[in-house]
């Protein structure tokens, strides 16, 4: 499964941005996709996940109520639309894929074989 994000960028805090990450290359889709952010000095964390074949979701408490997650289907892609962001938001956030869904507490780096390159948000 190739992976590719888009949308990072800076932004000051109290605004918005929305991440996208297409998926390719493979033969059966992904059940599981989620975002997961990394910031310099700091273990990877996940953010949100998704299960691609229904409408269940996950959140990190520290974004529930101000980010979600969503998918089109048709197009392969899922999106991570960020509101009121803080600056302990500024991390590198990168898309993520498994082949099987997991429960909320076991969403983890460990768990997923695919990974986009990156993308970088930046919240002054």
């Amino acid at each position: 499964v190739q992976l590719v994000e888009s949308g990072g960028g800076s932004v000051q805090a109290g605004g918005s941005l929305r991440l996208s990450c297409s998926a390719s290359g493979y033969t059966f889709r992904p059940h599981n996709m989620a975002w997961f952010r990394q910031a310099p000095g700091k273990e990877r964390e996940a953010v949100a996940s998704i299960y691609t074949g229904g409408a269940g979701t996950c959140y990190a408490d520290s974004v529930k109520g101000r980010f979600t997650i969503s998918q089109d289907r048709a197009k392969r892609t899922i999106y991570l639309q960020m509101d009121r962001l803080k600056p302990e938001d500024t991390a590198m956030y990168y898309c993520a894929a498994a082949p099987h869904w997991s429960a909320c507490a076991e969403v983890k780096p460990s768990g997923f074989d695919s990974w986009g390159q990156g993308t970088q948000v930046t919240v002054s």
